[in-house]
C-alpha cells in the first residue's frame, strides 16, 4: 500500500477520534453544542471523507488497470487535507469563543477550507487522470508452478 493511502486511512481514524471526542464532550456537557460544527466536520470531512480518499488512491488504480497518474500529487493532496482540516476545526473554535467576530476565526476557516478544497480537486483530476491513463505494463511470471 502506498504511504500516502496508508496515512490517509490512519488519519481518517484519527479524525473518528476527534468526533468521538467532541460528540461525548457535547453529550456530557450541553452548552459544548457550540462546537457541534467543528465535530460535524471533524466525522465528515475528517473521518468519512479521508478514509474515502485512502481507500480510493489504493483501490481505484487497480479497478482501472493504470497506475496513479501523480505519486506526488497524491502526496500533496495528505498534507492539504490535513493541514486544511485542522485549520478549520481551530477557526471554529475560536470564532465561538472570541468576543470579536471574525479576524482570527474566519481567516482560519478560510485558509483551512481553501486548502482542504484545493486537495479535493488535486484528488478529483489524479483519479479522473488515473482512470483514462493507459494500462498498466503486464510482465509475464517466468516461474512456472509446480504441483
Amino acid at each position: 500500500m502506498d504511504w500516502f493511502a496508508r496515512r490517509f486511512i490512519k488519519a481518517s481514524l484519527v479524525w473518528l477520534c476527534v468526533a468521538v471526542v467532541f460528540g461525548v464532550a457535547m453529550a456530557i456537557h450541553p452548552a459544548w453544542t457550540i462546537y457541534r460544527t467543528a465535530h460535524m466536520h471533524a466525522a465528515l470531512l475528517g473521518f468519512v471523507t479521508m478514509m474515502i480518499f485512502g481507500v480510493a488512491y489504493h483501490v481505484l488504480p487497480r479497478f482501472s488497470g493504470s497506475p496513479l497518474h501523480s505519486r506526488s500529487l497524491a502526496g500533496w493532496h495528505w498534507w492539504m487535507a490535513n493541514l486544511g482540516l485542522g485549520a478549520m476545526i481551530v477557526g471554529f473554535i475560536v470564532r465561538v469563543n472570541t468576543a470579536v467576530p471574525g479576524a482570527v476565526g474566519a481567516t482560519s476557516l478560510a485558509i483551512g477550507g481553501l486548502l482542504f478544497a484545493f486537495g479535493a480537486f488535486a484528488f478529483a483530476w489524479n483519479i479522473w487522470r488515473t482512470m483514462d491513463g493507459p494500462p498498466a505494463v503486464v510482465v509475464p511470471s517466468t516461474r512456472r508452478r509446480v504441483g
